[in-house]
């Protein structure tokens, strides 16, 4: 193979996943701040390093030239999600956004792999402004749930440590973890309500307690020490019984006289 300037190469696919990374987590917390249920769960991304690269150009026999144009996951980005469900939605997510196009799809939850492997996959071409110019790349969205992820990863290790040859007793447990790991995923979607309620309870909580904290903090410089200290009392009150609406009321009283004395 030619030289290759790596350092050239890499840099726009480095940039993709810090925009990528950005623009999915905002996503994620902008749900959470409106007290929306997140489809995402957590976002993280990698960069295919230069040996993992050339390792797949010489499998595939793609020449150094032709390595941007034939291999597509050299920036990618892994979203995981909570249920099965969400993973149409994220996916509808990526479809409909006007900051990248996808190009293919690869369900691999309808059409689990040999091995037990399940995720989707899909490869966009994302656009760059780049100090070099404009320049569209290629990248790789993998979309799964947090039970797949871990089997995956397990799995990755395994195959890693193995060059690719697990044993086939090994296999075998791993296809049946595999399994167990979709059967997890099918019951968490039967109390999908419970647990998608209760966090979103837990959103609007810790969020009502950050605005109280920050009224209090605010409050200490103009109001009375006695007038602090009753509200303080009340407050630790109100956050033991765990109340909501109280909670919320609290906070509201806390708004009108942070107005008062005009904090």
């Amino acid at each position: 193979m030619g030289i290759i300037n790596w350092k050239e190469l890499l840099y726009p696919y480095e940039q993709a996943v810090e925009e990528l990374l950005l623009k999915f987590r905002s996503l994620e917390k902008e749900c959470r701040r409106l007290g929306m249920y997140s489809p995402i769960d957590s976002v993280s991304g990698r960069l295919k390093r230069p040996a993992s690269i050339l390792d797949k150009a010489g499998k595939k026999q793609i020449p150094p030239d032709k390595i941007e144009e034939k291999i597509e996951d050299i920036a990618g980005i892994r979203i995981l999600c909570q249920f099965v469900e969400d993973i149409e939605k994220v996916v509808q997510i990526v479809r409909t956004r006007a900051d990248m196009r996808v190009v293919e799809e690869r369900d691999y939850i309808t059409n689990t792999k040999p091995s037990g492997y399940r995720s989707y996959h899909m490869i966009i071409r994302y656009p760059l402004n780049t100090a070099l110019g404009y320049k569209e790349i290629f990248a790789e969205i993998q979309i799964r749930t947090n039970a797949m992820n871990f089997w995956a990863t397990a799995e990755h290790s395994l195959r890693y440590k193995y060059s690719g040859n697990i044993p086939q007793h090994l296999q075998e447990r791993l296809t049946n973890c595999a399994e167990a790991a979709f059967r997890l995923d099918q019951e968490m979607t039967t109390i999908r309500e419970e647990i998608t309620n209760a966090q979103i309870l837990n959103e609007i909580r810790d969020n009502l307690t950050a605005n109280i904290l920050d009224n209090i903090q605010n409050l200490y410089f103009v109001a009375k020490l006695e007038d602090m200290d009753e509200i303080n009392k009340e407050f630790v009150e109100v956050w033991n019984s765990e109340d909501v609406d109280a909670l919320r009321a609290f906070n509201d009283k806390l708004n009108v006289l942070a107005e008062m004395y005009r904090v």
